[in-house]
């Protein structure tokens, strides 16, 4: 992708997942593979905002990959990228807790991402 192309998304975050981003330790992001994300690509830049907050950080995608399901994104991505301080079921259990049933068969996203430097 070129710089051209690459595009920049603003995205919220609730503050334990933003903190695990700022710190550079979560690696994969998870989300529903909504119409306004379906184009996502590496090169693009998301600014993570913790809701109802200024405060934001930077990063890079690297990649996206889609998935059938969470819980085929966790076993193909490695729970620990997706949230180092939580089990698989755990993890399960909090991704299900904020999307039903129903935005879950619209797809998962798995978005490699990499802390901004910049």
């Amino acid at each position: 992708m070129t710089d051209a192309t690459a595009r920049v998304r603003e995205l919220n975050l609730y503050r334990q997942y933003f903190d695990l981003v700022a710190a550079g330790t979560k690696t994969i992001e998870v989300r529903v593979k909504y119409p306004h994300l379906a184009d996502l690509a590496a090169g693009d830049t998301i600014h993570f905002r913790v809701k109802g907050t200024d405060e934001t950080c930077e990063v890079n995608v690297k990649r996206v990959a889609e998935y059938p399901s969470f819980a085929a994104l966790l076993d193909g991505e490695g729970p620990s990228n997706v949230n180092p301080t939580a089990t698989r079921e755990e993890q399960l259990a909090n991704i299900r807790a904020i999307y039903s049933p129903e935005k879950e068969a619209l797809g998962a996203l798995a978005i490699e991402i990499q802390l901004s430097r910049s």
